[in-house]
């Protein structure tokens, strides 16, 4: 009976099973840094899901993988050649490179500092950098015949590509969970902020309901008592959160539910949209809020359903925008017929 080890290297060739193996461990060091800021920085959280939805995707792309890297042993695969053959092997040795210093950088970093925001984006970076070139150049090698009967093509059709891409969601996807640097971060996050307050207070002072802006703070008429009402907009609720959460979904669903690089870039750049889109109805709903029954009821409950109300409702719209974006346009035989041959005209 064959074991695990032996179904797994049956499945997939022994350089190419070494080089996920060595992935595999890379992926855990980085889950490993990073979980200190998933549980220190709310913004974050969401990172816990990231290795199970990794080990997902690669689950069910396995079937993928496995005709992937057959089509690279075929020794009629495809190969680019020429002058793209030369420019691909010097970008996967100079990315591997570059990929093998970062990460050795921010492993020293790790070490002496412990975890700290420079340290965790330099080991991200180099894993990303260094695991593609990595599973590139593990690739199955034509047998029987050797590439020089292959066909030659450009890069992109290259098998050792097409199965290497196959992998950029569990590589990349960490760069999603990871920290920004903190300057990067801060003025992302003061950039949303005062967007967020500025759109809200428009808002209200369209509908003609008394609200004055002070900085990041939203005035609202004295409650019942007599009581100073109002908003302050912190960081918290700038929508860093919020864009960071639906861009891991949005890359998710990305990444199972569609093929083409195209589409899966349309569908995260939407998932960003909605990110700003619903964070700017939380503010107005928490405002409306705080407007009817003091800035004291939106702490708590309220505040924290409406912030997961976000992501909710992101998901919900990315969801409704796949059968879009999966949507094939075809012709019946008949209708291609009378499009490329017009009826002839009476009395012919």
């Amino acid at each position: 009976m064959k074991t695990l080890w032996q179904k797994f290297t049956s499945a997939v060739p022994m350089p190419f099973s070494f080089a996920l193996l060595v992935a595999a461990a890379f992926w855990g060091f980085v889950a490993w840094d990073q979980s200190h800021w998933w549980s220190s920085k709310e913004d974050y959280g969401f990172g816990w899901l990231v290795p199970a939805f990794v080990g997902f995707v690669i689950h069910e792309r396995w079937l993928k993988i496995t005709t992937a890297a057959a089509a690279c042993a075929n020794p009629n695969g495809v190969r680019a050649g020429g002058v793209g053959a030369f420019l691909l092997h010097m970008a996967v040795y100079g990315t591997m490179l570059a990929g093998a210093g970062l990460f050795l950088i921010g492993a020293f970093y790790r070490a002496g500092a412990g975890a700290s925001l420079p340290g965790t984006l330099a080991i991200t970076l180099g894993s990303a950098a260094l695991l593609l070139p990595l599973l590139f150049l593990n690739a199955p090698e034509p047998t029987a015949g050797g590439v020089a009967a292959g066909r030659r093509a450009g890069v992109w059709e290259d098998e050792r590509v097409k199965l290497v891409s196959l992998f950029l969601f569990p590589t990349l996807v960490w760069l999603v969970s990871a920290p920004m640097v903190s300057v990067v971060e801060q003025n992302l996050s003061l950039f949303l902020l005062r967007k967020v307050t500025s759109v809200v207070f428009f808002c209200f002072d369209l509908l003609g309901m008394p609200i004055e802006q002070q900085g990041n703070i939203l005035v609202l008429p004295p409650m019942a008592d007599g009581k100073p009402n109002q908003v302050g907009v912190a960081e918290a609720c700038s929508g860093i959160r919020s864009l960071t959460a639906c861009l891991f979904a949005g890359s998710f669903l990305a990444s199972v539910f569609l093929t083409k690089f195209w589409k899966k870039a349309a569908l995260v750049v939407a998932a960003m949209m909605f990110a700003v889109f619903t964070n700017l109805l939380r503010g107005i709903f928490l405002t409306a809020w705080a407007y009817n029954f003091g800035h004291e009821a939106i702490e708590g409950f309220v505040h924290d359903t409406a912030g997961y109300a976000v992501l909710g409702l992101t998901v919900v719209g990315l969801l409704c925008l796949l059968p879009l974006f999966n949507l094939n346009i075809t012709f019946s035989d008949d209708a291609e017929a009378a499009a490329v041959s017009p009826t002839p005209p009476d009395g012919d």
